[in-house]
């Protein structure tokens, strides 16, 4: 018989009992934190367990197409999953398609419509001072009523009142509105004027930079926000949603916001005095003391503090509408509250006709910032629970299905050391079920039907490198080895073999899980997973297992129903020993 290599591999092949000892530790130690966790069944995506998948496409603003790039992207995919977090929903995946589409994926049970406004809302604020405003359909403004007036409270100064307190159609110079059409519009067009001329000071100016006209051109800008507020009609959704468009902090503009009655005011805004990122953070309050109802507080930056006090201490100097700042939240006015002191306290209170939805939507929002980017909502699709559980069902029959026709392969053409290979596909089964549902809240892994294709796939894979094994011994055998020395001698080539599969198929899953985006990944997720534990599987389950075997009179001796029959195998003569002839004794000569 031919010598076993002697050494490190000689060692390691006779104490087998220590790879499987070490492989059902790990079983048992995975299971056990499996069921610490809580999670218990793996995760389940969009597609098997129902939900809504919101697609969201990255629109350039004028000449800023260099805009949509990774780091944006990737500031906005972190935004809109806080957002959608702090709605309370944690199993929500956010993640990037291209190179500018963002896909939602939420799971059911959650408020799907509130999820869509949260994710794409721009969510940009700026703090404009209030040059002229109206109602939209005409007639003077609801005047100041007092109840609005700024207050101190312990934990600093706020400013909050209704959308309606403050207001006012009187002309910036004091004037009332005239009766005369055409004097009501000069004394318009002169207070505006004269207004933005007043936005000209050195404090507005180093915070939101120059006026338009400041800057002058070849068209006055003042006429062209004159013309544009007079066009002006908020009672048209499609006029809102478009008013205001283009203009930049740094410019006044127009916006339309709603007062407590529900009617709708049209505004002439100075430049941005502060914006959303000087809000450190932002609470939703039910204000019983003042009798605001739902509000908003805001707590500003150490910057932003400063900026809030400077525009602050400016409007208290002025006379209504001129000492009114409007709170602008994606070119709409939430609130305008007027101001008759400096608000020195690094706190704010945006009050309005708020219920408590919508003041914790926009608190959520002001607290995780604004997006970098500005969406449009491409595409929205719903899978209800059912249909999902429908296609779960459709790939667990599919699997059962392969894994059914394998083991009858394996049955039929292996017969005993099919129950090697029958035993190693259950444990590769355990762990990959484990592992899986562990992966779900350490790595917020979702099991979608592309990943279980890929552990289906998986299942054949991982037959490969059985038969790999099985088929070297065999090849022994036929060489007229005895069983035990053939195990250990085929095992070289075989784990060379295997290692080399297993690397391929590894190396492609990795590849399809870097270029691919969306289910696709689950699927590359998925293959490389079980590729990796098919290593681990054969290395210490079923190379241990059937050297064990092989110690076995069923299968040392070559049972017909063994598999390994010499005789069935068409295998030489067995091998023996020969000796080397000895050399012929010298004589000595006399």
């Amino acid at each position: 018989m031919a010598a076993l290599k002697k050494g490190r591999n000689a060692s390691a092949t006779s104490k087998p009992w220590r790879s499987l000892a070490l492989i059902l530790i790990a079983i048992v130690a995975l299971t056990g934190g499996m069921f610490a966790s809580g999670h218990t069944t793996p995760r389940l995506g969009i597609d098997l367990a129902g939900g809504t998948s919101i697609t969201l496409a990255a629109v350039p603003e004028a000449g800023q197409e260099s805009a949509i790039n990774k780091t944006n992207m990737d500031t906005a995919v972190s935004i809109m999953e806080r957002r959608v977090n702090g709605l309370g929903v944690s199993e929500a995946e956010v993640q990037t398609q291209g190179d500018r589409n963002i896909i939602v994926n939420i799971p059911k049970g959650t408020n799907s419509k509130q999820a869509r406004e949260q994710v794409g809302t721009t969510a940009k604020l700026y703090f404009r001072p209030v040059i002229a405003t109206e109602l939209a359909g005409g007639g003077a403004a609801p005047q100041p009523s007092g109840t609005g007036e700024p207050s101190a409270d312990p934990s600093g100064d706020k400013a909050g009142d209704k959308a309606t307190d403050g207001a006012s159609q009187e002309a910036t110079d004091g004037s009332s509105a005239s009766a005369d059409p055409s004097a009501s519009a000069t004394t318009q067009g002169r207070a505006v004027t004269d207004a933005l001329k007043a936005d000209e000071s050195p404090a507005a100016t180093d915070e939101a930079g120059p006026s338009p006209s400041a800057t002058g051109g070849a068209a006055d800008p003042d006429a062209k926000l004159q013309e544009a507020y007079a066009k002006l009609d908020c009672t048209k959704e499609s006029v809102r949603a478009t008013a205001g468009d283009g203009a930049k902090a740094t410019d006044p503009t127009v916006a339309c916001g709603q007062n407590s009655q529900g009617q709708w005011q049209k505004y002439i805004l100075g430049p941005a005095a502060v914006d959303g990122t000087d809000v450190d953070e932002a609470d939703a309050v039910l204000n019983t003391t003042s009798g605001a109802g739902w509000t908003v507080t805001m707590k500003f930056t150490g910057e932003g503090s400063k900026k809030f006090a400077d525009i602050t201490g400016q409007l208290a100097q002025k006379q209504s509408p001129q000492n009114q700042f409007a709170i602008v939240l994606d070119g709409e006015v939430v609130s305008d509250p007027y101001v008759r002191q400096a608000l020195t306290g690094g706190n704010a209170e945006i009050s309005g006709n708020f219920t408590q939805q919508s003041a914790q939507d926009l608190a959520n929002m002001l607290s995780y910032g604004a997006l970098p980017l500005t969406f449009r909502e491409d595409s929205v699709t719903t899978v209800t629970a059912a249909l999902g559980g429908e296609q779960l069902q459709a790939g667990l029959i599919a699997g059962a299905i392969g894994l059914a026709l394998v083991i009858l392969y394996l049955l039929f053409y292996y017969r005993g050391l099919s129950f090697i290979a029958i035993a190693s596909l259950l444990v590769s089964a355990a762990l990959t079920y484990v592992i899986m549902s562990l992966l779900g809240p350490i790595i917020g892994f979702a099991l979608n039907l592309p990943a279980v294709c890929g552990a289906i796939v998986a299942i054949g894979i991982t037959a490969d490198s059985f038969i790999v094994y099985f088929e070297r011994v065999r090849d022994e055998i036929r060489e007229g080895r005895s069983l035990r020395p053939s195990v250990e001698r085929a095992w070289p080539r075989a784990r060379r073999t295997i290692l080399v599969s297993d690397f391929v198929s590894f190396l492609a899953a990795a590849v399809l899980f870097v270029v691919t985006v969306g289910k696709v990944q689950g699927f590359a997720f998925t293959l490389g997973l079980t590729t990796v534990l098919d290593v681990v599987v054969v290395f210490l389950f079923t190379k241990p297992l059937l050297t064990l075997m092989a110690r076995r009179k069923f299968f040392a001796s070559g049972h017909k129903w063994s598999g390994l029959d010499p005789k069935a195998l068409g295998a030489k003569p067995p091998l023996r020993r020969t000796r080397r002839p000895s050399a012929p004794a010298q004589t000595k000569e006399a």
